[in-house]
């Protein structure tokens, strides 16, 4: 056996939390979003973006609606202190846009920045010093006081070159305790007091203070319980926006900024599709989505996730991963049978009651709100029921089967599935619809045919006349009615052509105008009590009906 996992110790709960608030709480309102794409997402990737694309890039995140941006950290490489003055110098930054920069508490850093920011109109100067107890003794062997200390000096530092700078620039000021998921929580509210003291803050100009899981430790409950406990002990609190960067460690980005939102969180930062250091950042777009589905504005443009997708992956050179939340190719796509049938009746059952709401099973979300009505629900191969096939008919060509006719042709193309041993797009299940019923001219074809109605003593009788072949042989046909099915039979009886019964036909138009067909749908019962259906389509609907009938009885004469 494994003995390894005794080397891990499991995270403390948070004390003093008996009266916890966050879990009967709702998220009912969008937060601030702060996108880190250009720079925490960017440090994460095997080939940074290049300054065009990093350009494309914000251009990108302010059309989706994003007021806060963090650009870079400046004052680390030359790349990144080109990116922040192209964007300043060619006025590519949105007046209502905020752009962030990030520094470390080190003077000379803090100088450069604020160098780098001059003619900006909108900025956000985010600071930060590792806090956890594991920084303090491993990486920096510094004491609390000590790390106190620097946070407080580059806070002081930070609001003096800030009155330097043109008047016309609007300064914020960030400060992230990192490693905060690591950070005894009382010395997280000590040292973010200490930066708000040294900056000043007030209500009208409160400070961001930024709680990151830097390294997911915990259950999102913890984490949640952590920003709580922050929120009621911090001092001054109406002078701070408290602010969350939840990265993925664990797999639970998203309950953690959901649950910190919950406890009193105002703000988050994170990248859209996730991209970040190790395992990623939260995911924004997932953020926004989630929030949507009940019933919430995000206040993001998440209408197209396609060309979000097709951005992401051309400037970051990574992939959306096919079962991507909302985004990726598969996520709208049912394979399983009852699944299919389930959606179906879902769609079915909104046109039927003109529903105010969504009420589709297993799609939290209408695909055509994210831009994604133009591709299949459903997707058919050998795990797929008789729901599916019928619903690509309907939707995509037009041709709505009676339901008694699903199992049928939803057993036909099972069979195609099982003998491709792969999935069958959509143009393929219309061909072997086509070949099963449209095209079916064996054993019987109609050569010729003429329909009149007659008077007879104040009544009308239907008549049919025509040839059909079998064969290398042509059947003359002549028969009455009381409508052309009617006639059409008795021309059949007539000449031998029997052993079926009439059970139904259904009928519709398939398309509009003058460019409209009938398409006409018979069921039959055979000698052996089999039912199977026919198919006809034609400008002229009574004409379609007659197709239907002979192609149902050329497949009953197969199945027998």
């Amino acid at each position: 056996m494994n003995e390894g996992f005794r080397k891990y110790r499991p995270y403390p709960p948070v004390s003093g939390m008996e009266n916890r608030k966050w879990p009967d709480r709702q998220i009912t309102k969008a937060p601030v979003w702060c996108s880190v794409d250009l720079r925490d997402g960017n440090q994460a990737l095997v080939n940074p973006m290049s300054l065009a694309q990093k350009v494309m890039f914000f251009t990108e995140l302010c059309n989706m609606g994003f007021k806060e941006i963090e650009v870079g950290f400046p004052s680390s490489n030359d790349t990144e202190y080109e990116t922040l003055r192209t964007l300043i110098d060619n006025d590519l930054i949105p007046d209502d846009v905020w752009i962030q920069v990030l520094v470390q508490c080190r003077e000379h850093l803090i100088r450069k920045t604020f160098e780098a920011v001059k003619g900006a109109k909108n900025v956000i100067i985010h600071f930060y010093g590792a806090t956890s107890e594991l920084m303090r003794n491993v990486v920096f062997r510094a004491e609390k006081e000590q790390i106190v200390e620097i946070a407080a000096q580059g806070a002081a530092l930070s609001k003096t070159l800030a009155a330097e700078l043109p008047s016309d620039m609007n300064i914020r000021y960030e400060y992230s305790p990192e490693h905060f998921s690591g950070t005894e929580p009382d010395f997280a509210v000590e040292i973010c007091a200490a930066v708000m003291e040294a900056l000043g803050a007030t209500k009208e100009n409160p400070v961001i203070l930024n709680l990151p899981s830097s390294v997911q430790l915990s259950t999102s409950n913890i984490y949640a319980d952590l920003v709580e406990y922050f929120c009621d002990h911090l001092p001054n609190r109406e002078a701070a926006i408290i602010s969350v960067h939840p990265h993925n460690d664990r797999g639970s980005g998203i309950s953690d900024a959901e649950f910190a939102l919950m406890a009193g969180a105002e703000r988050v930062e994170g990248t859209i599709f996730g991209n970040g250091e190790r395992t990623g950042n939260v995911d924004i777009l997932v953020l926004a989505l989630n929030m949507y589905t009940q019933g919430v504005d995000p206040m993001l443009d998440v209408s197209n996730v396609n060309h979000l997708k097709q951005v992401y992956e051309q400037v970051t050179g990574m992939k959306v991963h096919e079962r991507h939340p909302y985004a990726g190719e598969l996520v709208f796509t049912a394979f399983s049978g009852s699944h299919q049938d389930a959606i179906k009746k879902g769609f079915d059952y909104m046109e039927e009651h003109n529903s105010e709401y969504w009420y589709v099973p297993y799609l939290p979300i209408s695909p055509a709100d994210v831009g994604r009505q133009y591709e299949p629900i459903i997707r058919i191969n050998s795990q797929s029921g008789k729901g599916g096939a019928a619903f690509i008919m309907q939707t995509v060509f037009g041709y709505n089967l009676p339901k008694k006719m699903h199992p049928e042709f939803g057993a036909v193309v099972k069979a195609a599935a099982d003998g491709k041993g792969a999935e069958l797009a959509a143009d393929e299940i219309m061909e072997i619809f086509k070949k099963e019923y449209l095209e079916r001219s064996v054993p019987y074809s109609l050569k010729s045919h003429k329909i009149n109605d007659l008077g007879e003593g104040g009544e009308y009788v239907t008549n049919f006349s025509g040839v059909i072949s079998h064969g290398d042989k042509d059947i003359p046909l002549e028969g009455n009615g009381n409508g052309p099915i009617d006639a059409f039979f008795d021309a059949l009886g007539k000449a031998g052509i029997d052993g079926f019964r009439f059970i139904n036909y259904y009928e519709h138009a398939i398309g509009s105008g003058s460019n409209a067909k009938a398409v006409s749908y018979i069921e039959l019962r055979t000698k052996g009590h089999h039912t199977v259906f026919g198919v006809g389509t034609h400008n002229n609907t009574s004409v379609a009906s007659i197709l239907g009938v002979l192609c149902a009885v050329n497949r009953a004469v197969i199945v027998g």
